[in-house]
């Protein structure tokens, strides 16, 4: 035997499923929306404001420059300061950073604050393959040693890891030799304090944004 509900049951019946469901779908949407939006703003809070304000320096970390003096990190000069992190064998966004940090470095001669209120710190990732002649012969490329007021620095690789990990620049070498790692530059305050992280490369170190945040920032 088979039961039929009439359609103008049926119809009653959907419209009383629709309107009750698609409340509570609503309700649902909405709730999931909210709890979404909450889970990014604490994202960006937590890459932006709260990963600068707690991002320190250890202690201890000293480096060789390439000139062949030492720097200390517990030492740095009350100035600004734009850090890279690279390894010469870097095919691409590296070299480009660097290429375009010489033309900001000159830009900022001509205002007279480079080497005065601000500084260049770039590091190499891959020290066991980054001798001192090898990095003299990267200087050289960009005419790093044209001014003072640029540091390429070679450490060990605990403490490049101690220094990176600070920044939450992240790096592996999957057996290649050609890096993994992140596409990110530093801006610290003369306090050594992290206040704006800038790209990478072609795209992503936009010369004139970060020469405006330098500028803010004096």
């Amino acid at each position: 035997m088979q039961f039929s509900i009439p359609p103008h049951k049926f119809s009653d019946f959907s419209y009383k499923i629709k309107l009750g469901g698609g409340w509570k779908l609503k309700k649902i949407y909405i709730t999931f929306t909210l709890g979404l939006v909450i889970v990014i703003g604490i994202g960006i809070y937590y890459f932006t404001d709260y990963r600068k304000a707690s991002a320190e320096i250890p202690r201890g970390i000293v480096m060789e420059d390439v000139n062949g003096t030492t720097l200390s990190f517990d030492q740095l000069p009350k100035k600004l300061k734009l850090v890279e992190f690279i390894y010469t064998k870097c095919p691409d966004i590296c070299p480009v950073t660097t290429y375009k940090m010489k033309h900001l470095r000159d830009e900022l001669e001509k205002d007279k604050l480079f080497g005065k209120k601000i500084e260049f710190i770039t590091i190499t990732i891959d020290p066991k393959f980054d001798t001192k002649e090898i990095l003299t012969t990267y200087a050289n490329t960009f005419e790093m040693k044209k001014t003072k007021g640029w540091h390429l620095l070679r450490g060990n690789e605990d403490e490049t890891k101690k220094l990176a990990d600070t920044f939450n620049f992240q790096y592996r070498d999957p057996g290649s030799g050609l890096y993994i790692h992140t596409s990110n530059s530093y801006l610290l305050d003369e306090n050594d304090r992290l206040i704006e992280v800038f790209g990478m490369g072609e795209r992503g170190f936009n010369s004139k944004k970060v020469l405006e945040k330098i500028k803010n920032a004096l």
